[in-house]
């Protein structure tokens, strides 16, 4: 896997509007794990792309009409069965990470990078999602040097109280086995 001018090679894209500039380009230096289904449980289908291009129709699901109006991004989307979509370059602040905090420095999204998970907190990621995931973090430990594998964080970790995501069902310790 390689990342060309902020853009992971041979992955779908979608550009989304939800996203701007970073206050310093060259400060990538955290990386969220996020998970995300819409409706809440249901996998595999468009509605995350709607949702992160402000296409989401609220007649659609019940659900829709509270989040329909959110404008929301993540950088990269991990589909269950690996695939990907890149929905913001790495050198732009996506919106993902909400009111937030890490090590005393608010506003994550000025310097970090957003990865969602198609899932919950209570079902298991596929095997696919989590070596897809370790392919994704070494191509962007090699391209952005203030990452590391200690600041690969979850949602929860930088939103206590607020988020819970990616949950009880992320295995942290089976995700830092596949980085090299």
């Amino acid at each position: 896997m390689k990342i060309d001018q902020h853009w992971l090679t041979d992955i779908s894209r979608i550009p989304t509007p939800n996203a701007d500039d970073r206050p310093d380009p060259e400060d990538i230096s955290l990386l969220v794990i996020h998970c995300i289904s819409l409706p809440p449980g249901e996998f595999g289908n468009h509605y995350i792309d709607q949702l992160f291009c402000n296409q989401l129709d609220p007649d659609q699901h019940p659900y829709f009409k509270v989040v329909y109006q959110f404008t929301v991004s993540a950088h990269l989307l991990i589909k269950r069965d690996g695939s990907c979509v890149q929905y913001v370059p790495f050198d732009k602040r996506a919106w993902h990470a909400g009111n937030s905090a890490f090590k005393g420095r608010e506003r994550c999204n000025d310097f970090s990078i957003g990865i969602e998970l198609e899932g919950t907190e209570f079902v298991d990621y596929t095997d696919q999602q989590y070596r897809q995931l370790a392919a994704v973090i070494q191509a962007l430990l090699e391209a952005y040097p203030k990452l590391s594998a200690q600041r690969i964080i979850g949602h929860s970790d930088i939103a206590p109280g607020r988020k819970t995501d990616p949950g009880a069902s992320f295995d942290w310790q089976r995700l830092l086995g596949l980085l090299k």
